[in-house]
């Protein structure tokens, strides 16, 4: 007879194929994230060190982001948003210009990565599901999580909910340590010190950000 551990509870093939474009990201696709916090910097009349002064990076770390050597982590562009007087969608996506937004799992996504501080480590992959939706406030996210060994803890403003897809997704969160499983959800405050990782190998999850 099988067992409940057998049966998968979500259509697996589903996000195969919803995912299978974080893979295959263009190079071009993954230096937009810099190049728009850079435009957006230079918009505002805002200057690396005032930028830097806003946010407590330092400037070596804002220009590896704007230059492309480095890949913000999420956290790092909500703080940037914030600092920048900006939606995070606009970062993370681009400006949309619809009252609503369906995404269908055949249509390929922008797609985007995160590196560790010095551009060594490749900690996940991540893809708007709606960056057509203007004025957003929310940003949905398909994330494919990697192993994290840096453990780059995470704090700024906002709020997260969290659903584990496929994989086992470690989360450290304040003092305490879960292991989520497909089908697990966490919601917190990004207030709280938080990092989360695949526990080993990857792992897939729906990230869904307020600012």
């Amino acid at each position: 007879m099988q067992t409940d551990e057998k049966i998968p509870h979500i259509n697996v093939d589903y996000f195969e194929d919803l995912t299978g474009n974080i893979k295959n990201g263009e190079k071009s696709d993954v230096e937009d994230v810099g190049i728009r916090i850079r435009r957006l910097r230079e918009e505002k009349g805002i200057s690396i060190d005032e930028l830097s002064n806003l946010t407590g990076f330092d400037k070596e770390r804002l220009e590896d982001i704007e230059n492309g050597i480095v890949k913000p982590q999420l956290g790092t562009v909500m703080k940037l948003s914030k600092a920048l007087d900006s939606a995070l969608g606009r970062l993370v996506s681009g400006v949309g210009s619809k009252l609503y937004s369906i995404t269908r799992k055949n249509e390929r996504k922008p797609v985007f990565r995160s590196t560790s501080r010095k551009g060594e480590q490749k900690l996940y992959s991540y893809m708007s599901l709606a960056p057509e939706v203007q004025g957003r406030h929310m940003e949905a996210l398909i994330v494919q999580l990697e192993e994290n060994p840096v453990k780059e803890v995470s704090v700024h403003d906002g709020e997260e909910f969290i659903y584990v897809l496929d994989g086992i997704a470690a989360l450290e969160i304040g003092e305490e340590q879960y292991d989520l499983n497909p089908g697990d959800s966490v919601y917190y405050l990004s207030t709280t010190p938080h990092l989360i990782k695949a526990k080993e190998g990857k792992a897939t999850i729906l990230a869904v950000l307020y600012e």
